[in-house]
């Protein structure tokens, strides 16, 4: 936002350079990004002087010779002149050679197609102070001749370009940042003078019968002020001149004044031609669908049946709380107008402009929050610059649609609180001297049983963003200047914690994956409704929508990982970008009969590898995706392969009915999900070929944090001794339970004596020689000492008493 320093002095006496004023902004919490200068620059050699005589050029059409006299600066001068806009006895700026105008234009006495020229006459645009040049400045207060011109032109002005953080929407204007710099200057803060107070002596209900407002969530406040008998006219200098200094570009009368009590207040206004509105009503409701507006950009917009408008009982007029409508605004022949001043929902205007893909200087206040309390003074301050500058005569009937609600919001807090949390000492009279000026009244001034004082503060209605104690200290160290926090050494106890269990958890996870050459993605946790749909549920769809979303393509909390994996792998794939492997890890929110369960989720997906190589190597199939989500589970504490594993049916969660697996639920707390993802759902994303995938959820208060750290054991230098077992066991006995059951009785048959290192399953075999129902399961055990090379007599005895072992528990036959 631009800040006129001009504008500014009229509430506050600034007499501070403008180094330090914008040190003041910085401090004060709103960040300067450029100050700009405008006004004539510090020009020399160039005078007041007035012409005597204007001779045709004898050598060119479009050229004059005249004479000019610059009084006592000069005397007289002859100068060849091209511009036709001034005659024989007007003041005008004259440059003298040696003079340099913007743009390193010196001036030299030369010859002008055969005529000798002592100068030149110069525009506004020449002398940097207009964008006119259509002729030359004519000084109409005739000047003393002589006089240096920068003592006639307008000083100019300073405009400081500032960034507003999204807490604090009072200073999208001036009055908000005068606010800020009267209490960093302690100097007193005026408002501007209102002096329409709401009594009207006429009435013209004709011009305006009523107004309705049927949507007051949105609207809940609007009011309509009559002015009749305007005259729209060019503003005058001073109001044109505040505005160019912000960049805005001056229009009317009307329309200026409303842009100006937008940027003085932070209300936005619009002005109505009482003649243009049908059935002279304003009806404050939603659009139809596919109804249509031309705005004053002149575009035509199509709008929805979520969008506010200002309507009259045949058409939409404005698009509320965003811009106007093309046919609707002020022009040269309107003589009554109608004053809007209403404060809109900030939701629904935000709503309204990312869906038109329109914003202005209107949606912005109301997107980050207009004081309601405001609304009707900005009204009035408006209607007093009208009347001042298009005459005419405020008249009833004055419409109002809801109400100024009362604001009361009172914060408690001791000074004691304030220099303890400052952690410095700040006298209690200057933390009263900051608040008065901020306008933070102290209300109740108590002193409590044990000789502290209390005080309870007041906070005004467009400090919005103040609501706890430790929000007032902020205030009073920003205005008391973070500068002259005195220096100490910083005395804190160091406290040794551990990591929140759920960022051990997602490290871990992320570690895992990345060595297993994954690479990680992260993607937004909003999804679109049909996604949601349709790749977990309509009832999903329902629970995870959001109440007010930004945008459609993000009106959903994410059900699952796999939509974003997904969306970066179409990505790389069209960009060429040879990546099969992707994983993330983040926030999942899965619907669990009617509540929305929030987990902390890890998925993955293993594409075709589309890169050419030498060797293919072999594809990731089932049992891939299988054994990483058991990795990724043992990361959480959950041993996966002692849970049962269900067949996914249909189309659950985008996954393959028939190739891929299910097992957990969360009403025990985690659920994963494994296997092929659905063929048609991934084609239809417009990804060719067969993705796997794992995913593995778990609710936060689940996960545990990790009870070991891992420490460095030495290992032995000496060789291994392997030996082979084969085990006959039911056919629906799962590998890795026999496997873990064997490693059980061969440590035990081992003791303390050497180490068995590993057990590890080699071979699986069904069919001839074994009976019906049965499989048998090949191991390979390895043993090791840590202090010497082993002897096969010691081993063979260890493994002999592992199979009496086995064979005593009768749970497996040993195969000879």
């Amino acid at each position: 936002m631009k800040v006129s320093l001009n504008w500014l002095k009229d509430y506050v006496q600034l007499d501070a350079p403008i180094e330090e004023i914008s040190r003041a902004v910085t401090f004060v919490g709103l960040e300067v990004e450029g100050i700009i200068r405008t006004g004539a620059p510090k020009l020399e050699n160039v005078f007041v002087g007035e012409v005597l005589t204007r001779d045709k050029h004898p050598n060119a059409d479009k050229l004059s010779v005249c004479t000019v006299d610059v009084g006592p600066a000069g005397g007289v001068k002859t100068i060849v002149c091209g511009a036709q806009n001034y005659k024989v006895g007007d003041r005008v700026p004259v440059a003298l050679p040696g003079a340099a105008l913007p743009g390193d234009f010196v001036i030299k006495q030369a010859k002008v197609r055969g005529q000798l020229s002592d100068g030149m006459m110069c525009s506004a645009k020449e002398l940097g102070v207009a964008e006119d040049a259509a002729g030359l400045l004519i000084l109409t207060d005739r000047p003393a001749l002589g006089t240096p011109i920068n003592e006639i032109l307008p000083p100019g002005d300073t405009v400081i370009d500032i960034e507003v953080t999204p807490n604090r929407p009072d200073c999208l204007s001036h009055l908000g940042v005068a606010r800020e710099l009267a209490a960093w200057f302690k100097k007193d803060f005026v408002y501007p003078e209102i002096k329409f107070q709401g009594a009207v002596s006429a009435a013209r209900p004709e011009l305006l019968q009523g107004v309705r407002v049927e949507a007051p969530e949105d609207c809940p406040l609007y009011s309509a002020h009559i002015v009749t008998g305007v005259k729209v006219c060019p503003s005058p200098a001073w109001l044109q001149d505040r505005l160019r200094a912000i960049g805005l570009r001056p229009i009317n009368n009307i329309v200026d004044v409303t842009n100006y009590v937008m940027f003085e207040y932070g209300q936005p206004l619009h002005a109505f031609d009482a003649k243009k509105i049908a059935g002279n009503r304003i009806v404050v409701r939603r659009a139809n669908d596919g109804e249509k507006i031309v705005t004053l950009d002149g575009k035509e917009r199509t709008l929805s049946s979520r969008t506010l408008v200002i309507a009259d009982t045949q058409k939409p007029l404005v698009v509320a709380g965003v811009m106007g409508g093309e046919n609707s605004g002020v022009d040269d022949t309107t003589t009554d107008i109608v004053l809007e001043a209403a404060h809109f929902r900030r939701q629904s205007v935000r709503w309204t402009s990312k869906h038109l893909g329109l914003s202005s200087d209107s949606s912005y206040r109301y997107e980050r929050g207009v004081d309601p309390h405001s609304t009707i003074e900005a009204a009035r301050r408006a209607l007093d610059l009208i009347v001042a500058t298009g005459g005419g005569q405020i008249v009833g009937p004055i419409h109002q649609e809801g109400g100024d609600k009362p604001w009361l919001r009172e914060i408690v807090l001791t000074p004691d609180y304030v220099r303890a949390k400052l952690g410095f000492d700040i006298a209690d009279a200057e933390m009263k001297t900051t608040f008065e000026a901020l306008e933070l009244s102290i209300t109740r001034d108590e002193k409590l049983a044990d000789g502290s004082v209390q005080w309870t503060v007041a906070v005004p209605s467009w400090r919005d963003d103040l609501d706890r104690p430790i929000d007032l200290v902020e205030e009073v160290l920003r205005h008391y200047g973070t500068e002259r926090i005195p220096a100490a050494v910083v005395q804190a106890p160091g406290l040794t914690a551990n990591d929140d269990p759920i960022v051990q958890f997602n490290r871990r996870v992320a570690t895992k994956l990345v060595g297993h050459d994954f690479h990680e993605c992260i993607t937004y946790t909003l999804r679109p409704e049909k996604e949601v749909a349709t790749w977990a549920s309509q009832t999903a769809a329902a629970e995870l929508r959001l109440s007010n979303p930004f945008i459609e393509d993000q009106s959903h909390l994410r059900p699952t990982l796999m939509l974003g994996l997904l969306e970066s792998l179409r990505l790389n794939q069209s960009r060429g970008v040879a990546v099969s492997r992707l994983f993330e890890v983040g926030r999942i929110f899965v619907e669990r009969n009617g509540q929305n369960l929030e987990c902390a989720a890890v998925a993955f997906i293993i594409a075709e590898d589309q890169e050419r190589r030498w060797k293919q190597r072999e594809s990731a199939d089932f049992y891939t995706a299988k054994k990483l989500t058991a990795e990724l589970a043992a990361a959480a504490g959950i041993d996966f392969t002692r849970q049962p594993l269900g067949p996914v049916m249909g189309n659950e969660m985008g996954w393959q009915a028939d190739h891929s697996c299910s097992a957990g639920d969360l009403q025990h707390g985690w659920m994963a999900h494994c296997g092929l993802l659905n063929l048609a759902m991934v084609k239809s994303m417009g990804i060719e070929g067969k993705i796997y995938g794992g995913l593995f959820a778990i609710l936060p208060e689940k996960v545990t944090a990790e009870s070991t750290r891992l420490r460095y054991t030495p290992f032995s230098l000496f060789p291994a001794a392997l030996r082979d077992l084969a085990l006959v066991v039911e056919a629906h006995t799962p590998a890795d339970e026999v496997r873990k059951q064997l490693a059980k009785i061969a440590r035990a048959a081992v003791g303390n004596v050497f180490a068995l290192e590993n057990v590890q399953i080699f071979d699986v075999y069904q069919g001839k020689g074994l009976p019906e129902g049965k499989k048998s399961l090949a191991f390979s055990l390895v043993f090791r000492a840590a202090d010497r090379t082993l002897k096969d007599d010691e081993v063979n005895a260890v493994f002999l008493k592992i199979q009496d072992e086995i064979a005593k528990a009768g749970t497996y036959q040993i195969r000879k």
